[in-house]
């Protein structure tokens, strides 16, 4: 026994045991449940019989199921490029001799540490159809004669949806980026400039 726990082997596939079976209990489990109920009739009490495709069939001509699925696919294609855009953008501009450059990585970090809550409400708040502080700021400048309903109108509620999701990931972003940025060695972009190459070429190389 006292040879088997000094295993390497063994003593990795024990530390990775608890969450191996979290991820068992609560990843793969309904994961599987989810994609076995998928192809039956199974209500709430009931535990449904095998209908095979008629589920997947039956949402592929549904209208809701179709906006919902254009939804998804749009929100996630036009967060996640505007996200790693902004966020490499951030990262090579923290990554530079900045005055201040540890404030100004606190500041980005802001939106990420904010609870989800307080983000989600602060958001409602400037979304709102009354009283958003948007929509006033704008009125002021006479940009805009009537306030923005942001939520109520299909187009509005994709890109206010966006921009919050945005705002809230592009640190996460910037910061998994910086850390990679700075296991380059700076000597690297000495040498390249010493070389002529330019700031893209430097960034491409």
């Amino acid at each position: 026994m006292h040879r088997i726990l000094n295993n390497r082997h063994v003593l990795g596939l024990l530390f990775m045991l608890p969450a191996g079976v979290l991820l068992l209990l609560f990843l793969t489990y309904p994961l599987g449940l989810g994609t076995w109920l998928g192809f039956t009739d199974a209500k709430i009490g009931r535990a449904g019989q095998w209908v095979g495709l008629d589920n997947f069939q039956y949402l592929a001509g549904d209208a809701v199921a179709q906006l919902s699925l254009f939804n998804t696919l749009f929100y996630t294609a036009v967060a996640s490029v505007i996200k790693f855009a902004l966020g490499l953008w951030l990262a090579l501009m923290l990554n530079r001799s900045l005055p201040f450059k540890s404030f100004f990585r606190a500041v980005v970090l802001l939106p990420f540490i904010v609870p989800t809550a307080l983000s989600a409400l602060a958001f409602w708040w400037m979304y709102d159809a009354q009283f958003s502080v948007i929509s006033w700021a704008l009125m002021k400048m006479g940009l805009i004669d009537h306030y923005i309903d942001f939520l109520g109108d299909p187009w509005n509620a994709r890109f206010s949806v966006i921009a919050a999701n945005i705002w809230r990931g592009v640190p996460f972003v910037a910061i998994c980026l910086l850390a990679g940025l700075q296991t380059i060695s700076p000597s690297l972009y000495e040498a390249a400039a010493l070389d002529g190459a330019t700031p893209w070429q430097r960034f491409d190389s």
